[in-house]
């Protein structure tokens, strides 16, 4: 797969991973960390087009990409043909290799000033952004849309021609339309129909969580690529997962405790640098919720480590949990010899 001058694998060597871009969650460390498992891109956090929110904390770290590796692809949000043109120059001129533009964020705050899937219902404005934008840049432009505004009008396919004849370099459909936000499940046949119509690269997104699943998607889609978003929360040994299946048709073991402990501390002593002590012990709280959601006793735990206001308290706490292979039986075993004595 082709995005200007950056090649991915082929699908016959498993078809390239994509870190979806998901608010709040795809920061810097995040990135990275998915990177040295295995995602061949990742996307960054939606970044305003507004220019006068370009110099607040937030938007700031957003847009810091230091020490990461290339492409850097960066997403920016809006409705404003010139203001995203703009947000795309300032951009590419703070180390965006690949301007990503959102049209496919279903959340009210984002649709209720148009922008997001909601300029999915505004064809002639979506063709104008997009204008503005790939006009404005040297870098590729890529685009993430949904299926469609409603179930009953699912015009994914159209926004997909315009986007090819405007020069969108590779186009990333979530299998749901606006109207559905995450709810049911997801559709691929409006994403198989969009790959039949275009030559540019197409991206499925969508309720892709396990590598059955994967392959699924990729033979019912015919799809250049896949997404991956929700499923990496708290696994990011998906994108190893995945890769290992398409390519092999096999599984890999999955991490042993020694790993997840060490993957788990690195990913919250990145958060601790990137954010300072404060708000990277409140962030690390759902990325550590996440990595235990599927482990025993897992609640008393999480309500714990969210009072915790310390890094290295909090790093102990994950330390000790996480270390313990069978959490149930370490607890049944410790009852028993309570009961002995």
């Amino acid at each position: 797969m082709q995005i200007g001058p950056y090649t991915f694998p082929e699908k016959s060597q498993g078809a390239p991973l994509i870190l979806a871009p998901m608010a709040g969650v795809t920061d810097r460390p995040f990135r990275m960390l998915c990177r040295q498992l295995g995602a061949d891109l990742c996307v960054s956090e939606m970044v305003t087009s507004q220019k006068q929110l370009r110099h607040s904390r937030k938007t700031r770290l957003r847009m810091d990409h230091s020490g990461e590796p290339g492409p850097r692809s960066v997403q920016i949000a809006g409705a404003d043909p010139e203001q995203m043109a703009e947000a795309a120059r300032f951009n590419v001129a703070h180390g965006a290799q690949i301007i990503d533009i959102n049209m496919g964020c279903p959340a009210k705050k984002v649709c209720n000033v148009m922008a997001g899937s909601a300029l999915m219902k505004d064809q002639a404005r979506v063709a104008a952004i997009l204008r503005a934008v790939t006009a404005a840049v040297e870098a590729p432009v890529t685009l993430k849309i949904r299926t469609g505004w409603s179930r009953q009008n699912r015009n994914a396919p159209d926004i997909a021609r315009i986007a090819e004849d405007c020069g969108i370099a590779a186009l990333s459909i979530h299998g749901r339309s606006r109207e559905c936000g995450y709810r049911g499940e997801a559709e691929y046949d409006t994403i198989a129909e969009v790959k039949q119509q275009v030559r540019i690269p197409v991206i499925a997104n969508g309720d892709i969580t396990t590598p059955e699943k994967a392959l699924q998607v990729l033979t019912h889609t015919g799809a250049d690529g896949l997404m991956i978003g929700r499923a990496a929360q708290g696994n990011p040994w998906i994108f190893r997962e995945i890769h290992s299946y398409l390519r092999h048709g096999r599984h890999t073991a999955p991490p042993e405790n020694e790993e997840i402990v060490r993957v788990l501390r690195a990913h919250l002593e990145n958060l601790y640098n990137f954010y300072g002590e404060h708000a990277g012990v409140r962030i690390a709280r759902k990325h550590i919720g996440w990595y235990c959601k599927h482990r025993p006793n897992t609640d008393a735990f999480r309500k714990t480590i969210n009072t915790i206001e310390s890094a290295a308290q909090q790093l102990a706490l994950v330390t000790d949990f996480f270390a313990t292979k069978n959490p149930t039986a370490a607890n049944a075993a410790s009852t028993d010899n309570n009961k002995a004595a």
